[in-house]
Order: C-alpha cells, then structure tokens, then sequence
C-alpha cells in the first residue's frame, strides 16, 4: 500500500544547481521529483531560483517535471548572477507550515541550520538533503544530525544520462 502525499520539500535551486558543478555529476531533476515523492512522500516541491529571463527553458522544464518555482529577482555582481533566496525559502515554508505534515530541505546551506532547529523542535522535519558531506555546512550538518542525506550517495540512481550518450 502506497503511503499518502502528505508532506513538501522545500528546494534551494541556486545551491543545488551549483552543487552540481561541485560534485562533477549533473543531477536529473526528474528523476530526483520522483525520489522526493517515493522516498519521502513529497506532494508539493517548492524549487526556489533566481530568476534570469535567458533560462525560460529551463523553468519550463522544471515546472512540468512537477516542481512549483518560487523566483527571486537576480542582481549581478561583477557580471556574475547572483539570486540568494534564502528569505524565500523559509518565508514559504513557514506560509506552508499548516498545510504540509513535514518538511524536506533540500541545502547544502548553513544559513537554513535555524530553520533545521525549528522544524525538528515541532515534529514538522521529515528530511535534509545536501549535495555532499565535505560540501555541507558544518552548521547545517549538526543542526540536521539523523535527519541528512546526501545527493552524492544517490548517484546511480539520480544522475543524468544524455540519450545522445554523454552527461
């Protein structure tokens, strides 16, 4: 018997997609909605980004992949794009906090260590999923204990394949 969609992950898409160039795979962003729902029961997955108009396609694809995307106007800084949306996240998780039974955090972020605290206090932490242990925060790994999870322990199941034959 399948266990009911109860619970929402909460996505910090700019860490995430760095991340990816960290751990030297690219992370299938479908194959990852279908472990969120499977593994954790995830039936909202809130995919915080900045937002950058040239990346369409890719919001888009993220969208039908299930994801429902929270944007954050982008800044540059010396020609690079940045898009913290750390406020974004915990303000929609906090909004949320009724409707969802848990929570998922999916971060390599210390700053999101509060939000970890707190949500393990009520009973409402259901996981943490960072990138990879040398990768995450020392603050984020304490704060979390039990409760994390690596990217990079899922590879093989997780990563992109290119049908055309390379990743």
């Amino acid at each position: 018997m399948r266990k009911p969609l109860t619970n929402s992950a909460f996505i910090d898409g700019n860490n995430l997609y760095k991340s990816g160039f960290d751990i030297g795979w690219k992370l299938d962003t479908r194959k990852f909605r279908i472990h969120l729902t499977e593994t954790y029961q995830v039936r909202k997955a809130y995919y915080c980004i900045g937002y950058i108009p040239a990346n369409t396609g890719l919001y888009a694809r993220l969208q039908s992949e299930g994801y429902e995307l929270i944007f954050k106007k982008v800044q540059y800084i010396n020609g690079q794009p940045k898009g913290n949306i750390d406020a974004e996240l915990v303000l929609k998780c906090m909004t949320q906090y009724r409707v969802y039974d848990k929570a998922v955090i999916v971060t390599s972020d210390g700053d999101f260590a509060c939000l970890v605290k707190y949500l393990i206090q009520k009973k409402k932490l259901r996981g943490v999923i960072a990138s990879k242990r040398m990768l995450c925060s020392d603050l984020l790994q304490e704060a979390s204990g039990t409760y994390l999870s690596y990217l990079d322990d899922l590879r093989k199941k997780l990563e992109y394949i290119s049908r055309r034959g390379t990743s």
